[in-house]
């Protein structure tokens, strides 16, 4: 799941809209009450529609929900499921994090607990280069989940690919296959670009030394390449791959994060920045921040004014005025805005608050 899924489910509106969470398990024997507890949760969301509503005029729902449910293959859980399902709509995630168990019916797809989660999760995307074929993968700590749209995966259809290359006296073999090459790796960026526009994660890039010179040539996401692995590949599953990966991940992580530090201490001195919770609030609503920097075990329950500018800390959650979390609202509002967010460790901000922005102005 990334923000582009995110934003395909709150973009659909109308009741009634099914969301079923639940933790489920990536190993044996945890993950045989799995399908059991799956189907529970869809009689459960079935029974209490069938209250509402006559048999005939939610029977399209129901269809739905029985044809995703069938559609899940438990040999590839993670540590949670999310199901979306309307009248015309139907989409099912594996969650690399746990979410909490329950059936919501509403008018619209319950979105926040995978924001909140996908939010504070290391997340990253990884190319795969390859002619036969390229993949494309969304990493979550050491767990990657392949993306099968967006033409991912990609085969090198042309000449040099599946196609011969042209022959003739005189012609120059290797020059064609170098230029096909190219070219079908401006169609990995390109295509890529289209899932990267609305998640810009950091970006690893693995194949051999040709494909990633090539690649590296013609891309317009040099920025966000955090780190490339030299090597055949193309026979690891996505399992052994995010293994492999996720030392890298980790040592990209620390060298961004001292970075940020750096740059941090910069704006400070140039006064563009600000500290605390309500200071950062302030400037997000007007969208000069550019990076925000929080402690990832920061949570803090807020009340927010009438003009949706002040920030006033409470001491506990509850109630309709009251957010649960304004730290993680206040990412999502960053996010929304054009900005980047980063996580870091107990006590690393402890000057600031526990929250930083360094400020486009």
């Amino acid at each position: 799941m990334n923000r582009h899924d995110i934003s395909l489910l709150q973009a659909i509106q109308g009741y009634p809209a099914l969301s079923i969470l639940l933790p489920t398990h990536r190993t044996s024997p945890d993950n045989r009450q799995d399908p059991i507890r799956v189907k529970n949760l869809a009689t459960e969301a079935a029974d209490r529609l069938l209250r509402e509503f006559s048999k005939r005029e939610i029977q399209p729902l129901l269809d739905n929900l029985d044809a995703i449910v069938r559609e899940i293959d438990y040999r590839y859980a993670l540590d949670g499921l999310a199901i979306f399902v309307n009248h015309d709509f139907a989409r099912k995630f594996y969650l690399p994090f746990p979410v909490t168990e329950r059936v919501m019916i509403d008018e619209s797809f319950a979105t926040r607990d995978l924001v909140m989660a996908m939010n504070r999760s290391p997340r990253y995307w990884v190319l795969a280069l390859s002619e036969k074929p390229t993949r494309l993968f969304e990493g979550a700590r050491d767990t990657l989940v392949e993306i099968t749209d967006y033409g991912f995966p990609m085969v090198h259809a042309g000449p040099g690919g599946e196609a011969a290359l042209p022959g003739g006296f005189g012609v120059n073999k290797s020059a064609y296959r170098d230029e096909y090459s190219r070219k079908f790796f401006r169609d990995v960026d390109a295509a890529f670009a289209e899932v990267a526009k609305d998640d810009p994660l950091p970006l690893l890039v693995v194949g051999v030394d040709r494909h990633i010179s090539f690649f590296n040539e013609v891309t317009s996401h040099g920025s966000l390449i955090a780190g490339s692995f030299l090597g055949n590949y193309d026979h690891l599953s996505a399992h052994d791959l995010g293994k492999l990966l996720w030392p890298l991940v980790l040592e990209a992580k620390e060298v961004r994060r001292q970075e940020l530090l750096q740059e941090l201490d910069a704006a400070v001195g140039a006064q563009r920045s600000s500290s605390t919770l309500g200071e950062a609030w302030l400037q997000a609503q007007m969208g000069r921040v550019a990076t925000l920097l929080v402690e990832e075990d920061y949570h803090q329950p807020a009340r927010l004014s009438e003009s949706g500018m002040l920030l006033t800390i409470v001491d506990e959650a509850g109630g309709p005025d009251v957010m649960d979390d304004a730290v993680d609202d206040l990412v999502e509002l960053v996010l929304q805005k054009g900005g980047q967010a980063f996580f870091f460790g107990y006590g690393a901000l402890a000057q600031h608050g526990q929250v930083a922005a360094i400020l486009r102005y």
